[in-house]
């Protein structure tokens, strides 16, 4: 009666459709998350505590003796360079693409000052561990932010600056922002999740259009807020938002004596806390056409590369086009 009653409860079970597998949660540094490339690490001390960066050191087969360094944004860590990565080792360039500390595969500290200028040392202190001179720094979105800061902080030893779609363009306090306590940013980013990211990045990074390739850097993004590390990200999500907000880069373009290429897609409508600003005002946020031009003609000698039909990640949407445009940019 028992092996009966066994036998048919497998037979039932294998009559079933497998359970879904579910949705992936990774640690406090991505642990459990597998990048494309080797993931090195950078241990140091800053602000008195040991913190560590991960970074991808990627060589090409045939070196033309240059050095592109890649800056991810807010909502994204080096793997999601992925593309450019083959295309610019394809082209001969050797690829350091860092994780800054608070994000992705670095270190979470619970307490830290976290500014754009302390992002600009931190980089600055790796690439001098690896012995890199005048590279081609490249920054996408928050990420352009800090490039143009280490091209402030370091305009001797930048051979070429490339932003891609950066924030700060704008300075969003002045604009109708209300303040916003680091705690209220920490109960917002609490509430994180896989939904809230793709509905966002669809509106915003890929003008309404969502593919199912772009779902791996979302559960990428939304495993972390998943793990056991969920306040610990939370938490440096919120200090990071409070540094983006309070250190807009805009005011310090004219000051900018690198050459700059600017990479903009023209459907993007990024304005961090575009929810919290009065009605009326916030419709006027965020225009990257108008801000784009506008940053050319504020930085000496920079060039403008539009995207008509991408949002704020170009080189996402559209990567064959954008690599393309970006190694003709940088080899001029």
């Amino acid at each position: 009666m028992l092996r009966s009653a066994l036998a048919l409860a497998l037979v039932l079970a294998g009559s079933l459709p497998a359970l879904a597998d579910p949705a992936p949660a990774y640690g406090p540094e991505l642990e459990g998350y597998a990048y494309p490339f080797p993931v090195e690490r950078f241990p140091f001390t800053s602000q008195r505590q040991p913190v560590q960066m991960g970074y991808l050191d990627v060589k090409p087969e045939q070196p033309n003796g240059r050095i592109a360094v890649l800056l991810h944004g807010k909502n994204f860590c080096a793997a999601t360079w992925e593309s450019q990565i083959r295309a610019l080792t394809g082209a001969g360039y050797r690829v350091i693409a860092p994780d800054q500390i608070g994000f992705c595969k670095s270190s979470k500290p619970a307490a830290y000052q976290f500014t754009f200028r302390q992002l600009a040392e931190n980089t600055h202190a790796l690439l001098e561990k690896l012995g890199v001179t005048q590279p081609v720094i490249v920054g996408h979105s928050t990420g352009g932010m800090l490039a143009a800061h280490y091209a402030l902080l370091y305009p001797k030893e930048v051979g070429q600056l490339v932003l891609v779609n950066p924030i700060g363009l704008e300075d969003w306090s002045a604009k109708g922002l209300p303040p916003v306590s680091i705690d209220q940013w920490y109960q917002r980013d609490l509430k994180t999740s896989a939904e809230s990211i793709r509905a966002y990045e669809t509106a915003t990074y890929y003008a309404g259009h969502w593919e199912a390739r772009y779902d791996a850097w979302v559960e990428m993004l939304a495993g972390l807020y998943r793990g056991p590390g969920k306040e610990a990200v939370a938490w440096d999500s919120a200090l990071l938002y409070d540094m983006i907000v309070t250190e807009p880069v805009v005011y310090r373009f004219p000051q900018i004596a690198v050459p700059t290429l600017l990479m903009i897609g023209q459907k993007d409508n990024t304005a961090i806390g575009k929810d919290l600003v009065p009605t009326e005002q916030r419709g006027k946020l965020g225009n990257y056409p108008e801000l784009g031009k506008a940053a050319a003609r504020a930085i000496p000698g920079a060039k403008l590369v539009e995207f008509p039909n991408s949002g704020h990640a170009p080189q996402m949407s559209e990567p064959e086009a954008f690599n393309k445009a970006l190694i003709e940019g940088i080899g001029r």
